[in-house]
């Protein structure tokens, strides 16, 4: 495979793919070892028929997730942390991490499967169908239970006092 079309796929997934595996694992260092692992076996397995390498790559992320918490028997217990731009306001970036966190807390809280459909539709930008594709879910499962973790996480960030809408 042409290091052209790695370096691609790489910079067209890369991020989306890394925040999920690390909203899956909450470990940077865990989501970065299976980032690697995942570009390595998706690509030199990719079928020459499959059409569609966002899909493939998920695939082989999400197994390769759930491979690991097969081996570990439980979901790795990490802080999430996301990298500052430079140049920003100290204030508001405090009380935007804090949010970040309440966010991050409430989602962690979840069972997985909810934690993985939230994590999908809202971290990588997935439809319900391309989800139900990838879980092996029916779309109407899938709608209903993104739609009750949404209400886990309202009902856990009013607990936490924030104003949710």
């Amino acid at each position: 495979m042409k290091s052209e079309l790695v370096e691609q796929v790489y910079r067209q997934y890369g991020r989306e793919l890394t925040h999920y595996l690390r909203a899956m694992c909450n470990s940077p260092e865990v989501a970065e070892d299976l980032m690697q692992e995942t570009f390595c076996k998706a690509l030199l397995s990719l079928p020459d028929s499959h059409t569609n390498v966002r899909a493939w790559m998920y695939t082989v992320a999400r197994n390769l997730c759930m491979d690991h918490f097969r081996q570990t028997s439980r979901f790795a217990e990490g802080e999430v942390s996301e990298d500052q731009p430079d140049g920003f306001d100290m204030e508001e970036t405090v009380f935007q991490d804090i949010r970040n966190q309440a966010l991050a807390n409430a989602i962690s809280r979840l069972d997985k499967r909810k934690r993985e459909l939230i994590t999908l539709q809202y971290f990588s930008d997935l439809t319900v169908k391309e989800i139900a594709a990838l879980t092996g879910l029916h779309p109407e499962n899938v709608r209903v239970l993104i739609c009750r973790a949404k209400k886990e996480i309202k009902s856990y960030l009013e607990e936490q006092g924030y104003d949710v809408p």
